[in-house]
């Protein structure tokens, strides 16, 4: 009986530890899917870890982070809650917190949340900078000027405080103390997007077109994707004449926001004016869909319907306005002409007769096109007045988009990180092949294709360095995979067989970002068969890849990682992809001229490889020679590594 109470006990112990282990494991893969942008996969993650443990923080929070980068401010506001009540102690929470309640405009809850944070790290500057821009958000203006005192005094060098400062003294008016706040913002840092906006503003509202236009390029040169520039640098052009750089302007803020009404309502009317009506009318419909009752949308609608010949749905239009506005006699004229081309006379003498008895004198006509002077007019965007039908519309109220700080241990969005000059990742195996739109090339290696052909074509294994992340239902169906393959491995009779099916395993674990499991197949199959490059090169990557989340010990499994590669480089020397590999690996350790060096060696292997192009411009930046890295740069723009553009113009 003692020897059984024992073995129970022991037992226990180990379900417990096992259990625990297998939380831990769920964590780590979840937040190696996070850092890897593979936000859907993370949340799998740690829904599993929130049901096995919910009274742990970590995978409360972590789902958090990512749902933040899906955009799911409310769930993760409810998710991060939900982490601080069981551990109220990290500043990161309350900072976490405080950006999804600003994404979902409650600013008073977060200035409190920032207030949490201070005080548990007092000397983290973006928070004081977030604080201080919910307080102008709020109207605090007060409040928000102390505050600024005291980050100027701590932290001098931040020119966007000093931005923000000029457009406090501008909404109460005082121009020429905006101006001389904005001059040092841009003393301090010529590249601070939000004062040359601010300027621009200034410059707007005085009717310096010229200037507002060059301000404004030069904030979209630093900011490309604000929209709101775009459409202040299109009004501008408008009154430069401009007409075709102000079409581009419209055109380029609905390719980053689609959603956007200034840009669409705008565009439309400058498509009247250009001749366009069809496309004008496709941009009112947009209009019309977000705001079905836009009296002034519907009435440029019913005028392009009436120009091009669809009479009832002019017809159409122009009711709906003429029942808001029955003494609206341009339009009862409008629709009274409609009338007549269809046939219909006794509606056209209706509408006619009112007018007739109502302003014998008044003179209706067909729609004018802008002189130099009405391209001068606009109006507000709640502003309903029928006579300015025909006028730009701008915001109700003008203000400077401001971008609050993050600074996380996770990446955030592939794209945001390209724009700053991230590095391509690693070439790796793969389950989706290589894309590339602008240069289709299939990625050929030897040992992979001898691979491949031993397998069904729905097995075959790519190599890929942009596999895009996984959906829910992929997620599935590669756990799924990994089931089936465990069991085939309990069955295998022989070593070759083995190697495959744990090769196979691995590529899945890769996919699952579960790079521990995936890491343990490769070094099974090493054992195995010492000269699998296939097995050798992955599991190169997985420890490269493991590394940025193993804190102290990141140094020496880059390390492990650089052996591995090394390995395969000896016996494969011609193969361009694990060369550029053991590149990146150089650049991760900051060895830069090591890393030009295997860049251009892979680029003599493989002469059309894009993300060498990219990886050795950012490297030769690095190392101080801007003229060439600019050059690699603009080669890899070339092949489709679109972000390179806006490296070349940040750098140069």
């Amino acid at each position: 009986m003692q020897r059984l109470h024992c073995f129970i006990i022991t037992l226990l112990f180990s379900l417990c530890a096992y259990s625990q282990y297998n939380v831990d494991r769920l964590i780590v893969n979840g937040r190696s899917a996070l850092y890897y942008e593979d936000y859907v996969l993370a949340i799998q993650y740690f829904n599993r870890a929130i049901n096995a443990k919910p009274y742990l923080y970590d995978p409360w929070y972590y789902r958090g982070v990512a749902k933040y980068y899906l955009d799911d401010f409310y769930g993760a506001e409810q998710d991060v809650t939900a982490a601080m009540k069981i551990n109220p102690y990290f500043d990161t929470m309350y900072e976490l917190r405080a950006l999804c309640r600003i994404r979902q405009e409650n600013y008073t809850d977060a200035i409190d949340d920032y207030d949490h944070a201070i005080a548990l790290n007092p000397t983290a500057e973006n928070l004081w900078f977030n604080r201080m821009l919910c307080l102008f958000e709020t109207k605090e203006y007060d409040r928000c000027q102390a505050q600024i005192d005291s980050i100027i005094h701590r932290w001098s060098q931040n020119s966007r405080t000093y931005a923000v400062r000029a457009q406090i003294y501008m909404i109460q008016n005082d121009t020429t103390t905006a101006m001389k706040w904005l001059d040092r913002s841009l003393e301090k840092d010529p590249y601070n997007a939000e004062g040359w906006m601010t300027r621009a503003h200034v410059s707007l509202s005085r009717s310096q077109w010229k200037e507002a236009e060059q301000q404004l390029s030069q904030a979209i040169k630093l900011k490309p994707k604000m929209v709101s520039n775009y459409v202040n640098r299109a009004l501008a052009r408008l009154n430069l004449n401009q007409l075709r750089g102000a079409m581009q302007d419209y055109d380029t803020a609905i390719d980053v926001d689609p959603d956007n009404f200034l840009a669409h309502y705008n565009r439309g009317l400058l498509r009247i004016q250009v001749g366009d009506d069809n496309r004008a009318i496709e941009d009112f419909d947009f209009i019309l869909k977000l705001e079905p009752e836009n009296l002034m949308a519907i009435y440029n609608r019913a005028l392009l319907h009436h120009k091009t010949g669809n009479l009832r749905a002019a017809i159409n239009d122009y009711t709906k306005v003429i029942n808001q506005y029955p003494n609206f006699w341009t339009g009862l004229h409008h629709r009274a002409d409609c009338y007549r081309k269809l046939g219909m006379t006794k509606q056209a003498e209706l509408d006619e007769f009112r007018i007739f008895k109502a302003q014998m004198d008044k003179h209706v006509g067909i729609q004018p096109r802008w002189t130099a002077a009405q391209r001068r007019l606009t109006r507000k965007k709640s502003e309903v007045d029928m006579d300015k039908y025909n006028q730009i519309v701008v915001a109700d109220e003008e203000k400077v988009e401001h971008e609050f700080k993050y600074d996380n241990p996770y990446r955030g969005k592939v794209q945001n990180h390209q724009t700053e000059g991230e590095y391509q990742p690693l070439y790796m195996l793969s389950y989706v092949p290589y894309a590339n739109v602008v240069n289709p090339y299939t990625v050929f290696v030897a040992s992979l294709d001898a691979f491949n052909a031993h397998l069904a074509p729905s097995q075959h294994i790519y190599l890929s360095c942009n596999t895009p992340s996984a959906t829910e239902e992929q997620n599935k169906q590669l756990m799924k995979n990994v089931q089936g393959l465990s069991d085939d491995i309990d069955a295998a009779k022989d070593n070759a067989s083995l190697c495959q099916l744990l090769l196979r395993r691995a590529v899945n674990h890769t996919a699952l970002q579960d790079l521990d499991a995936a890491s343990n197949d490769l070094t099974t199959a090493i054992e195995i068969d010492s000269t699998l490059t296939l097995a050798l090169w992955q599991r190169g990557v997985c420890l490269a890849l493991q590394a940025p989340l193993m804190g102290a010990d990141a140094p020496l499994m880059m390390v492990r990682a650089l052996t591995d590669i090394d390995a395969v480089i000896a016996l494969e020397p011609d193969n361009a992809y694990v060369v550029y590999d053991r590149g990146c690996i150089y650049v991760a350790q900051q060895q830069y001229e090591k890393a030009v060096a295997d860049f251009t060696t892979a680029l003599k292997l493989q002469p059309a490889l894009p993300e060498a192009f990219f990886n050795r411009g950012l490297a030769l930046i690095h190392l101080g020679k801007t003229k060439e890295g600019i050059a690699d740069l603009s080669i890899a723009g070339e092949l489709g590594v679109y972000g390179a553009y806006s490296v070349i113009k940040k750098y140069r």
